[in-house]
């Protein structure tokens, strides 16, 4: 990762959890090119790390009057001819919304998500949200349609209805509205939300990994598979973690009531 990358976007450990922070508080947390590319890059580390088994997205909204988590596309970087890098070949657009991965991520949102921002975080698994937060696409208000995954990914959220009047008005949805319709999992005040989503991956990071990550893809195929589909991916999910060292020490543990120590094998 290239220092200027490096600022664009971060990547921490704590524990078990990998945390990913969008840094570019001052320009909304748009994405350019630098951030596609960070992020690609910070997720190849939170797959590639065997010691870390879930993933966190916070964004910096410090010194925002209004906090943003990100504004989308940074309009100057297409306007100077740069727009191609906001894509990467594995990731699409941020380097995110259509990267392949086997480990979940909760995004944390303490402020708006807008356009490409609000697909950034449909195309996590999980979402903690503050109720000054809000969600849209607002991309008809200029001529534009939403081209990474939120015209498919919002309706899957919030139901057709629901989504096609956010899409259509280009309105943000408010974060109570959102979490009662089913994108937000947990609702926080200001300011809880890097928190809460930490204490939701430690919670998730308690179970055996590879159950996990076997579960998570089958849920993602229910959004496109028929039922006989899913039926195969189940059995394989299945075989995959009843081959494995966990399962063992998974009944081992709960035989012995004691906390399992998962290796993730």
């Amino acid at each position: 990762m290239s220092d200027s990358n490096a600022r664009t976007v971060t990547y921490d450990k704590d524990g078990r959890v990998g945390v990913i922070t969008l840094n570019r508080p001052d320009a909304r947390n748009a994405v350019n090119g630098d951030v596609a590319e960070a992020m690609e890059d910070a997720v190849d580390q939170l797959e590639a790390d065997d010691d870390v088994w879930v993933g966190v997205l916070q964004a910096n909204t410090e010194g925002q009057e209004r906090p943003v988590f990100c504004a989308g596309a940074d309009l100057k970087a297409i306007n100077s001819g740069d727009a191609a890098r906001l894509s990467t070949e594995r990731g699409n657009f941020a380097g995110f919304v259509y990267r392949e991965r086997k480990k979940p991520i909760i995004v944390a949102v303490d402020g708006l998500a807008t356009a490409g921002g609000c697909e950034i975080v449909l195309a996590a698994d999980l979402v903690v949200a503050t109720t000054r937060s809000a969600f849209g696409l607002a991309e008809v208000k200029r001529n534009l349609v939403a081209g990474a995954g939120g015209l498919f990914r919002l309706p899957r959220a919030i139901g057709k209805s629901a989504a096609m009047e956010a899409i259509l008005t280009g309105e943000p949805i408010p974060a109570e509205r959102a979490h009662a319709l089913g994108l937000v999992s947990r609702l926080v005040e200001p300011g809880e939300a890097t928190a809460e989503a930490m204490r939701l991956a430690e919670q998730i990071a308690q179970n055996a990994p590879l159950a996990v990550w076997e579960s998570r893809q089958v849920v993602l195929a229910a959004e496109d598979h028929d039922d006989e589909a899913l039926r195969r991916m189940t059995d394989s999910a299945m075989g995959t973690v009843m081959r494995s060292e966990d399962l063992a020490e998974g009944l081992t543990a709960f035989i012995e009531k004691r906390p399992p120590r998962w290796t993730g094998r």
